[in-house]
């Protein structure tokens, strides 16, 4: 469950940073491009290490 909700997030900032890219916001796009990078590498990081 705690997967499904991390997923969920990281799909979320994904989309907003898809419709941020095609209105033209390009500095929420950017924020939200990178915050989705930054949940999916700590995501893949802690299962490396479990």
């Amino acid at each position: 469950m705690k997967n499904l909700k991390k997923d969920i997030i990281n799909g979320l900032l994904f989309v907003v940073g898809i419709f941020g890219f095609i209105s033209g916001a390009f500095i929420i796009s950017t924020v939200s491009f990178g915050a989705a990078a930054i949940f999916s590498n700590i995501d893949f990081n802690n299962r490396l290490h479990a």
